[in-house]
């Protein structure tokens, strides 16, 4: 089944199944043999759970998560961020304690003991590189088959920021586009634009976050992979 988007200049066609959907910030799960690392109480890590999970993005986007061209994180952000570069050198976030493994809390707040190498290790050897891997197979196939591969980046977030967050401003859009230099195509951007104002909806782009996810073997390298990143406002959050 092929999508026809009109951008205003050139209709932009994509076939739904060169569609990957990546949703890493979806779960809210936290493993038993991970929960000891956390320094919050039951209560607290609950809290710091309701404000860093992007809530109902699989409903939002109307996605199966067991459908193989969906990339679903099945644990939460708090346990390992798969969103992250893996090594805090490459990732801008680490300076704010939120590299690929959290050490603060979205307000700044202690969120993990100290742990060691090995523990780093065994975390992303456990939830950061399968996910990765599921993600570049997703790509792969895609590629196979279609000579190009459309990946969406899956968010929601918070109608209000939160304390960690980069960007302030307390006037959000309803829908923000991330996007990528290389890999976001000015006809894809402006298709996307006009579709989303087409229903009234007020988007900004590349705020209140910006960027678009790519895999690392791919990023910056391959044009067949195009990429966007779409966020739903969280009404009330």
């Amino acid at each position: 089944m092929t999508l026809k988007i009109d951008s205003g200049v050139e209709p932009v066609v994509v076939d739904r199944s060169s569609i990957v959907w990546h949703l890493p910030h979806d779960a809210m799960d936290i493993p038993a043999e991970v929960r000891e690392q956390f320094v919050l109480s039951d209560s607290e890590l609950a809290k710091e759970l309701l404000r860093m999970t992007d809530h109902a993005t699989a409903r939002l986007f109307g996605l199966d998560v067991q459908n193989p061209t969906v990339v679903w994180a099945p644990v939460s952000r708090l346990v390992v961020d798969v969103e992250r570069f893996p090594d805090d050198v490459d990732e801008p976030m680490a300076g704010r304690g939120m590299g690929v493994i959290y050490q603060l809390t979205s307000n700044g707040r202690p969120l993990r003991r100290p742990i060691s190498a090995q523990e780093r290790q065994t975390l992303l050897n456990d939830w950061y590189w399968p996910h990765h891997r599921r993600l570049e197979a997703a790509v792969d196939r895609a590629i196979g088959r279609h000579g190009r591969c459309l990946l969406i980046d899956c968010h929601s977030f918070p109608s209000r920021p939160l304390p960690y967050e980069p960007d302030q401003n307390p006037v959000r859009p309803e829908i923000c586009l991330g996007t990528d230099d290389y890999h976001t195509p000015a006809d894809l951007l402006h298709a996307a634009l006009k579709a989303f104002r087409a229903e009234g909806l007020q988007i900004a782009t590349d705020r209140p976050f910006a960027g678009a996810l790519v895999p690392l073997s791919r990023y910056r390298r391959d044009p067949r992979v195009s990429a966007t990143s779409s966020g739903w406002s969280q009404f009330g959050a």
